[in-house]
Protein backbone atom coordinates (compact mmCIF):
# COMPACT_ATOMS: atom_id res chain seq x y z
CA UNK A 1 0.00 0.00 0.00
CA UNK A 2 1.68 3.49 -0.91
CA UNK A 3 1.84 6.39 1.54
CA UNK A 4 -0.15 8.46 -1.71
CA UNK A 5 -0.03 11.89 0.44
CA UNK A 6 2.70 12.91 2.55
CA UNK A 7 2.53 16.31 2.58
CA UNK A 8 2.07 17.75 6.65
CA UNK A 9 2.47 13.76 7.49
CA UNK A 10 5.14 12.70 10.46
CA UNK A 11 8.24 10.34 9.28
CA UNK A 12 10.70 9.15 12.46
CA UNK A 13 13.72 7.92 11.11
CA UNK A 14 16.72 6.05 12.93
CA UNK A 15 20.26 6.57 11.97
CA UNK A 16 19.18 9.71 10.72
CA UNK A 17 22.95 11.87 11.50
CA UNK A 18 24.51 10.54 8.32
CA UNK A 19 24.84 8.71 4.93
CA UNK A 20 20.91 6.97 4.15
CA UNK A 21 19.31 8.29 7.67
CA UNK A 22 20.58 12.02 6.64
CA UNK A 23 19.69 11.26 2.85
CA UNK A 24 16.03 9.96 3.52
CA UNK A 25 14.85 13.22 6.04
CA UNK A 26 16.54 15.44 4.04
CA UNK A 27 14.61 13.81 1.16
CA UNK A 28 11.02 13.29 3.41
CA UNK A 29 10.89 16.81 4.57
CA UNK A 30 11.74 18.87 1.18
CA UNK A 31 8.77 16.69 -0.15
CA UNK A 32 6.70 18.36 2.74
CA UNK A 33 6.54 15.71 5.79
CA UNK A 34 7.33 16.47 9.19
CA UNK A 35 10.72 14.65 10.44
CA UNK A 36 11.78 13.01 13.75
CA UNK A 37 15.42 12.18 13.39
CA UNK A 38 17.07 9.83 15.65
CA UNK A 39 20.35 9.23 16.08
CA UNK A 40 22.68 7.59 19.04
CA UNK A 41 25.83 9.99 18.14
CA UNK A 42 24.39 13.36 19.48
CA UNK A 43 26.70 15.98 18.16
CA UNK A 44 26.68 14.85 14.71
CA UNK A 45 22.71 14.57 15.06
CA UNK A 46 22.59 18.36 16.56
CA UNK A 47 24.68 19.50 13.19
CA UNK A 48 22.20 17.25 10.82
CA UNK A 49 19.35 18.49 12.35
CA UNK A 50 20.47 22.14 12.34
CA UNK A 51 21.25 21.33 8.36
CA UNK A 52 18.09 20.29 7.98
CA UNK A 53 16.44 23.06 9.92
CA UNK A 54 18.30 26.18 8.31
CA UNK A 55 17.07 24.87 5.08
CA UNK A 56 13.59 25.86 6.18
CA UNK A 57 11.99 22.20 6.52
CA UNK A 58 9.88 21.12 9.50
CA UNK A 59 12.53 18.90 11.61
CA UNK A 60 12.83 17.50 15.18
CA UNK A 61 15.38 15.76 17.06
CA UNK A 62 15.51 12.94 19.30
CA UNK A 63 18.76 11.20 20.65
CA UNK A 64 18.24 7.18 20.34
CA UNK A 65 20.16 4.25 20.88
CA UNK A 66 18.15 1.53 18.98
CA UNK A 67 19.00 -0.92 21.22
CA UNK A 68 17.71 0.65 24.06
CA UNK A 69 13.94 -0.25 24.91
CA UNK A 70 12.82 1.99 27.17
CA UNK A 71 14.93 5.06 24.94
CA UNK A 72 12.53 3.68 21.71
CA UNK A 73 9.10 3.82 24.04
CA UNK A 74 10.40 7.65 24.96
CA UNK A 75 10.88 8.14 20.72
CA UNK A 76 7.52 7.05 20.24
CA UNK A 77 5.84 9.16 23.18
CA UNK A 78 8.06 12.34 21.82
CA UNK A 79 6.51 12.12 18.60
CA UNK A 80 3.41 11.91 19.82
CA UNK A 81 3.92 15.06 22.11
CA UNK A 82 5.19 16.73 19.28
CA UNK A 83 2.89 16.00 16.06
CA UNK A 84 0.17 13.48 18.29
CA UNK A 85 0.67 11.37 15.62
CA UNK A 86 3.27 8.87 13.51
CA UNK A 87 2.73 7.58 9.95
CA UNK A 88 6.04 6.45 8.30
CA UNK A 89 8.56 4.44 10.11
CA UNK A 90 12.22 4.12 8.48
CA UNK A 91 14.01 1.67 10.69
CA UNK A 92 17.79 2.14 9.22
CA UNK A 93 20.20 2.53 11.79
CA UNK A 94 22.99 -0.27 10.79
CA UNK A 95 25.92 -1.51 12.17
CA UNK A 96 28.80 -3.94 10.91
CA UNK A 97 31.45 -6.14 11.65
CA UNK A 98 33.20 -7.12 8.57
CA UNK A 99 35.35 -10.42 9.36
CA UNK A 100 35.04 -14.11 8.68
CA UNK A 101 32.52 -16.31 11.05
CA UNK A 102 35.86 -18.36 12.27
CA UNK A 103 37.32 -14.58 13.67
CA UNK A 104 34.31 -13.17 15.17
CA UNK A 105 33.44 -13.42 19.16
CA UNK A 106 30.17 -13.34 21.14
CA UNK A 107 30.37 -9.94 21.81
CA UNK A 108 30.75 -9.04 17.78
CA UNK A 109 26.97 -11.11 17.54
CA UNK A 110 25.25 -9.61 20.22
CA UNK A 111 26.18 -5.80 18.98
CA UNK A 112 25.46 -6.19 15.22
CA UNK A 113 22.12 -8.08 16.55
CA UNK A 114 21.42 -6.12 18.82
CA UNK A 115 21.50 -2.60 16.38
CA UNK A 116 20.66 -4.09 12.90
CA UNK A 117 17.57 -6.69 13.85
CA UNK A 118 16.67 -6.14 17.27
CA UNK A 119 16.99 -2.44 16.21
CA UNK A 120 14.11 -3.14 13.86
CA UNK A 121 11.97 -5.51 16.62
CA UNK A 122 11.69 -2.48 19.37
CA UNK A 123 10.81 -0.09 16.30
CA UNK A 124 8.07 -2.52 15.42
CA UNK A 125 6.92 -3.27 18.64
CA UNK A 126 6.75 0.58 20.03
CA UNK A 127 5.65 2.38 16.86
CA UNK A 128 3.13 -0.36 14.81
CA UNK A 129 0.26 0.05 17.48
CA UNK A 130 -0.01 3.84 16.72
CA UNK A 131 0.42 3.48 12.95
CA UNK A 132 -2.56 0.64 13.30
CA UNK A 133 -4.32 2.73 16.15
CA UNK A 134 -4.67 6.14 13.54
CA UNK A 135 -6.38 4.36 11.46
CA UNK A 136 -5.43 6.43 8.22
CA UNK A 137 -2.57 5.21 5.21
CA UNK A 138 0.98 4.71 7.04
CA UNK A 139 4.19 2.47 6.28
CA UNK A 140 7.18 1.13 7.45
CA UNK A 141 11.11 1.23 5.65
CA UNK A 142 12.89 -1.48 6.75
CA UNK A 143 16.66 -0.77 5.37
CA UNK A 144 18.37 -4.33 4.71
CA UNK A 145 21.12 -5.16 2.38
CA UNK A 146 21.68 -6.97 -1.16
CA UNK A 147 23.19 -8.77 1.94
CA UNK A 148 19.77 -10.13 3.19
CA UNK A 149 19.37 -11.97 0.02
CA UNK A 150 23.29 -13.38 -0.75
CA UNK A 151 25.38 -14.17 1.87
CA UNK A 152 28.90 -12.63 0.98
CA UNK A 153 32.43 -13.62 2.13
CA UNK A 154 33.38 -12.20 5.14
CA UNK A 155 30.09 -10.69 6.10
CA UNK A 156 28.28 -13.48 8.09
CA UNK A 157 27.09 -11.41 11.03
CA UNK A 158 26.02 -8.96 8.52
CA UNK A 159 23.87 -11.32 6.26
CA UNK A 160 22.57 -12.91 9.16
CA UNK A 161 21.03 -9.72 10.38
CA UNK A 162 19.45 -8.56 6.73
CA UNK A 163 18.15 -12.10 5.94
CA UNK A 164 16.33 -11.61 9.10
CA UNK A 165 15.06 -8.01 8.18
CA UNK A 166 13.69 -9.28 5.00
CA UNK A 167 12.05 -12.33 6.07
CA UNK A 168 10.88 -10.07 9.24
CA UNK A 169 9.26 -7.77 6.71
CA UNK A 170 7.63 -10.45 4.51
CA UNK A 171 6.23 -11.64 7.33
CA UNK A 172 5.21 -8.34 8.52
CA UNK A 173 3.64 -7.26 4.99
CA UNK A 174 1.30 -10.36 5.27
CA UNK A 175 0.42 -9.78 8.96
CA UNK A 176 -0.64 -6.16 7.80
CA UNK A 177 -2.18 -7.29 4.54
CA UNK A 178 -5.78 -5.83 5.27
CA UNK A 179 -4.58 -3.11 7.39
CA UNK A 180 -3.98 0.23 5.97
CA UNK A 181 -0.18 -0.10 7.18
CA UNK A 182 2.32 -0.76 4.00
CA UNK A 183 5.58 -2.30 4.56
CA UNK A 184 8.88 -1.92 2.27
CA UNK A 185 12.30 -3.66 2.20
CA UNK A 186 15.12 -2.01 1.22
CA UNK A 187 18.11 -4.04 -0.25
CA UNK A 188 20.76 -1.62 -1.53
CA UNK A 189 24.10 -2.34 -2.51
CA UNK A 190 27.57 -0.59 -1.97
CA UNK A 191 26.07 3.01 -0.34
CA UNK A 192 28.75 5.81 0.46
CA UNK A 193 28.09 6.03 4.18
CA UNK A 194 29.92 5.85 7.40
CA UNK A 195 29.56 2.06 8.08
CA UNK A 196 32.62 0.79 7.40
CA UNK A 197 33.71 2.83 11.02
CA UNK A 198 30.70 2.15 12.38
CA UNK A 199 32.98 0.67 15.54
CA UNK A 200 32.96 4.32 16.94
CA UNK A 201 29.47 3.71 18.76
CA UNK A 202 30.07 0.39 19.59
CA UNK A 203 29.00 0.18 23.40
CA UNK A 204 32.54 -0.39 25.71
CA UNK A 205 31.16 -3.43 27.20
CA UNK A 206 30.65 -5.06 23.77
CA UNK A 207 34.22 -4.35 22.48
CA UNK A 208 36.73 -7.45 22.45
CA UNK A 209 39.44 -5.33 23.80
CA UNK A 210 40.61 -1.99 24.36
CA UNK A 211 43.05 -1.97 21.14
CA UNK A 212 41.63 -1.48 17.86
CA UNK A 213 40.07 -4.63 15.69
CA UNK A 214 41.82 -4.65 12.67
CA UNK A 215 38.54 -5.82 11.08
CA UNK A 216 36.67 -3.31 12.42
CA UNK A 217 37.81 0.42 12.24
CA UNK A 218 36.65 2.92 14.73
CA UNK A 219 38.38 6.54 12.93
CA UNK A 220 36.39 8.02 10.42
CA UNK A 221 38.38 9.94 7.94
CA UNK A 222 36.97 12.77 4.78
CA UNK A 223 37.72 10.89 2.10
CA UNK A 224 35.30 9.75 -0.06
CA UNK A 225 33.70 6.56 0.45
CA UNK A 226 33.00 3.83 -2.42
CA UNK A 227 29.14 3.58 -3.81
CA UNK A 228 25.74 5.46 -4.64
CA UNK A 229 25.53 8.66 -3.26
CA UNK A 230 22.69 8.34 0.03
CA UNK A 231 21.37 11.23 -1.57
CA UNK A 232 20.25 9.32 -4.56
CA UNK A 233 19.30 6.15 -2.75
CA UNK A 234 16.58 8.03 -0.60
CA UNK A 235 15.44 9.49 -4.18
CA UNK A 236 14.83 5.70 -4.98
CA UNK A 237 13.33 4.84 -1.62
CA UNK A 238 10.92 7.83 -1.58
CA UNK A 239 9.47 6.71 -5.42
CA UNK A 240 9.29 3.10 -4.04
CA UNK A 241 7.48 5.06 -1.02
CA UNK A 242 4.96 6.74 -2.93
CA UNK A 243 4.29 3.77 -5.31
CA UNK A 244 3.93 1.21 -2.89
CA UNK A 245 6.52 -0.89 -3.41
CA UNK A 246 7.25 -4.14 -1.34
CA UNK A 247 10.90 -4.67 -2.47
CA UNK A 248 12.84 -1.51 -2.87
CA UNK A 249 16.13 -2.74 -4.69
CA UNK A 250 18.28 -0.12 -5.77
CA UNK A 251 21.30 -1.71 -7.27
CA UNK A 252 20.30 -3.52 -10.48
CA UNK A 253 23.99 -4.53 -10.92
CA UNK A 254 23.22 -7.95 -8.12
CA UNK A 255 20.37 -8.94 -9.89
CA UNK A 256 22.21 -11.76 -11.49
CA UNK A 257 23.83 -12.63 -8.60
CA UNK A 258 20.39 -12.99 -6.67
CA UNK A 259 18.90 -14.59 -9.99
CA UNK A 260 21.66 -17.02 -9.68
CA UNK A 261 21.27 -17.52 -5.84
CA UNK A 262 17.21 -17.79 -6.59
CA UNK A 263 17.79 -20.57 -9.13
CA UNK A 264 20.29 -22.53 -7.14
CA UNK A 265 17.65 -22.82 -4.13
CA UNK A 266 14.64 -23.79 -6.78
CA UNK A 267 17.16 -26.80 -8.91
CA UNK A 268 17.59 -27.58 -5.23
CA UNK A 269 13.47 -28.89 -5.12
CA UNK A 270 14.59 -31.43 -8.04
CA UNK A 271 14.04 -34.87 -7.62
CA UNK A 272 17.19 -36.79 -7.57
CA UNK A 273 17.76 -37.77 -11.15
CA UNK A 274 18.60 -34.01 -11.51
CA UNK A 275 21.59 -34.40 -8.56
CA UNK A 276 24.55 -33.44 -11.06
CA UNK A 277 22.22 -29.63 -11.83
CA UNK A 278 21.59 -29.08 -8.41
CA UNK A 279 24.94 -29.45 -7.61
CA UNK A 280 26.18 -27.71 -10.25
CA UNK A 281 24.12 -24.26 -9.70
CA UNK A 282 24.74 -24.39 -5.75
CA UNK A 283 28.59 -24.59 -6.98
CA UNK A 284 27.78 -21.63 -9.05
CA UNK A 285 26.54 -19.12 -6.20
CA UNK A 286 28.98 -16.45 -5.83
CA UNK A 287 30.28 -16.04 -1.96
CA UNK A 288 31.77 -13.05 -2.50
Amino acid sequence: MPLTNVIGKVAFVTGAASGIGFAVSNTLAREGMKVVMADIEESALEKAFSRLKDSGVEVSQFILDVTDRNGFSDARDFCLSQYGEVNLLVNNAGVNVAAPLYEVTYKDWDWVLGVNLMGVVNGLQEFLPILLESGVEAHIINIASVGGLVGMRGLGIYNASKFAVVGLSEALRADLESTKVGVSVVCPGMVSTELSSSNRNRPLDLKNSLELDPHDPVVSTDTQKPGTAPEDLAEQIFEGLKSGRFFINTHPEFGPVIAQRNRAVQVSFSSPKDKDLVNAMQKMVLPF
